[in-house]
């Protein structure tokens, strides 16, 4: 599809901006233990800004809300932010405190573990929030993450629910959420874990899935999708429960893989798409990311992700058309 030819969603995103230091190794360390990595890199990234990145590259008007340290580090993802054509204006800049960093390890399977000191992400205020109320009440959707202060990430969410404006949270990192921000979002995406902590239920099979955005639901959700890494995602659109298969593809590094899987499915949902082909088109859109390197750099474009999509049908059905997204 020529995204040009049509209306560019509006999607406000409200979240971190860090840089990650990433280390390959043969396997996560134990508690306690050191083990002798590989290969170094440091890339920009942060859960906010790499769904930025991820919807900009799939179509979307982005504006980015963010703050960031007076260093080089956010000043050169600002930079980063601009040539991908997000509207960096509400992007603050703290002095007090450095911009954010993540520490992150990947096995050679592609499973990672990450730790963020989220520095002058944590900054971010209700009153930067009202600095871009206009751009709020003229988005499509507000997405949204939890590397930013909870009670920044309520604020935000009111003000969308105030214009009529659709909020879709990933909470991430897993917290427990106040009935008042659960009950102006309008989409959650958590993954297994995250959705274990809101329901109560262990998520390991499409069953326990069920359960969970059952339980999710019942908190006032109507919409959950579950992402499930290489089991694929389940959605629960309102009384619809819906089991979306993983693509086959051989992981290189799950890192931002969850991020990217957020931003297309806003995308689409900022297109009036229904869930489950939202779901299926940021399942495509992660299953590129996690054949390559990196958080940003992996982040596939429209182009790619509609010719993965073809080459699935094509697979399935014999079906020559490509996907309209």
């Amino acid at each position: 599809m020529d995204t040009e030819t049509i209306r560019r969603p509006k999607i406000v995103v409200i979240g971190s901006c860090n840089t990650d230091m990433v280390v390959k190794a043969p396997a996560l360390p134990l508690p306690g233990e050191t083990i002798l990595g590989g290969t170094f890199s440091m890339n920009p990234g942060g859960k906010g800004a790499n769904q930025a990145i991820a919807a900009a590259r799939l179509g979307a008007d982005v504006t980015f809300i963010s703050k960031i340290g007076y260093d080089l580090y956010g000043l050169n993802a600002v930079e980063i932010y601009r040539s991908e054509r997000i509207n960096t204006e509400y992007i603050f800049t703290d002095p007090k405190h450095p911009s954010g960093v993540a520490l992150i390890s990947v096995d050679y399977s592609g499973e990672n573990s990450i730790i963020v000191a989220p520095g002058a992400s944590r900054s971010l205020t209700p009153e930067d929030i009202d600095k871009a109320e206009a751009r709020i009440a003229d988005a499509d959707i507000v997405l949204m993450q939890l590397e930013i202060p909870v009670e920044t990430v309520e604020y935000a969410a009111a003000m969308a629910r105030k214009y009529g404006v659709s909020v879709v949270l990933n909470p991430a990192p897993a917290a427990i959420l106040s009935e008042a921000l659960l009950h102006n979002v309008g989409v959650i995406l958590p993954n297994r874990l995250e959705a274990e902590m809101l329901s109560g239920i262990k998520v390991n099979d499409e069953q326990t899935a069920w359960l969970a955005s059952r339980a999710i639901g019942n908190k006032g959700i109507g919409d959950v999708v579950i992402t499930l890494g290489r089991d694929g995602a389940f959605v629960k659109d309102n009384d619809e429960y819906t089991m979306i298969p993983a693509c086959n593809v051989e992981a290189v590094d799950t890192t931002g893989a969850g991020d990217v899987f957020c931003g297309a499915f806003s995308v689409c949902l900022a297109r009036g798409l229904p869930l489950k082909e939202c779901a299926e088109f940021a399942n495509t859109a992660a299953s590129i990311a996690i054949t390559r390197i990196g958080a940003q750099s992996a982040i596939p474009y429209m182009s790619e992700v509609n010719l993965a999509i073809g080459r699935q049908r094509r697979e399935t059905s014999g079906d020559t058309e490509s996907a309209d997204y």
